[in-house]
């Protein structure tokens, strides 16, 4: 029986230990969330530790969105950024991106959009930020590997240019929008496209804010996570004389047809030629055939008398006759001195 005190006056001293215990690590907290109207009591911190929610974090996020003004009405209750901590969020980091914002009058941004933006993996302070102050992208990028855009006017002159895109963050699209390659990627296209619909290279060397306007007219900026302020051409030189080079090339290759071409006509006079030849040579053998013939036939003639020797003599003189004008009106026959 007299154990039993002892045993109560144990339970009571640790009972005293927990509570002191609590007390000691989550009084200040507390304290600070009385002080500062944050609504946290200490029973909730102490659910907040089993369900494995550092009670810190949520205490001075809760703190930090009182003090600027934002309070439950906007979103910001300490269940809301409990759960956004049990999702993997950056609590502080959406806090401090809805400050910014609300100081800086914009109302497009919530909570709901903000931890969104935030689970999406998307640094929402720095987008707020970007949306405040707009940020500058040099086109071409840094990482392209290129120093300027080149593009060729309808002369066939070539400008190399550098452009300077200031953007801010369209919170709107900011989940599922193109990134600053898709930004750098379309202004890059534009100003190629305005430049190579040009006339001459000195329209665009006279005003360079023909391209600015060209391209801020496409709309560049859709569906992307920026939209575009403006677009200023940093620099622009005059490069090589690429239509009169892409003539010269042209040229050359029709050069090489012609002459394919002529060879191949050539090769076929040539076969021609010796088609001709070997015609004339068969046409001599049929000559020489034809006038072996003749000998017999003037025989056979003669023997059965169609044929008279007088007449033979008169076809003999003929073919003399024949042969001697032949002989005279070759060349070879022409007397030396003599003009032919």
């Amino acid at each position: 029986m007299n154990a039993l005190p002892l045993i109560l006056l144990g339970l009571a001293l640790i009972l005293v230990l927990v509570v002191f215990a609590l007390v000691a690590r989550y009084l200040r907290l507390w304290v600070q969330s009385y002080a500062s109207s944050a609504g946290i009591g200490l029973f909730d911190m102490v659910a907040m530790s089993f369900k494995k929610v550092n009670p810190a974090v949520i205490v001075r996020s809760k703190i930090m969105a009182v003090q600027a003004g934002l309070g439950d009405s906007s979103g910001l209750t300490w269940q809301a950024l409990e759960a956004h901590y049990l999702a993997g969020g950056r609590v502080p980091l959406v806090v401090q991106a809805l400050i910014a914002a609300n100081k800086a009058k914009i109302t497009e941004l919530n909570f709901k959009r903000a931890a969104a933006i935030d689970l999406a993996g998307r640094n929402v302070r720095e987008a707020v930020q970007t949306s405040v102050y707009p940020k500058v992208i040099d086109c071409p990028g840094k990482n392209s590997g290129r120093e300027s855009l080149d593009a060729v006017a309808k002369n066939g002159i070539q400008l190399k240019v550098k452009a300077r895109v200031t953007v801010r963050t369209n919170l709107y699209q900011l989940i599922g929008g193109a990134t600053e390659e898709t930004i750098i990627a379309r202004v890059g296209e534009g100003i190629v496209s305005a430049i190579g619909s040009a006339e001459r290279h000195s329209d665009v060397l006279e005003n360079p804010d023909v391209i600015s306007k060209t391209v801020l007219a496409r709309r560049l900026d859709s569906n992307t996570a920026f939209e575009i302020v403006s677009i200023d051409i940093a620099d622009i030189d005059v490069g090589a004389n690429i239509g009169a080079r892409l003539q010269a090339d042209q040229a050359e290759a029709d050069t090489r047809v012609a002459r394919a071409n002529a060879e191949g006509r050539r090769a076929m006079a040539v076969a021609r030629e010796q088609e001709m030849m070997a015609a004339i040579e068969e046409s001599r053998a049929n000559l020489v055939d034809a006038e072996a013939e003749v000998p017999r036939a003037v025989a056979e003639s003669l023997a059965d008398g169609k044929l008279g020797i007088f007449d033979y003599y008169k076809l003999r003189n003929l073919q003399a006759d024949t042969e001697m004008r032949q002989s005279l009106a070759s060349p070879a026959a022409t007397p030396a001195g003599a003009v032919s």
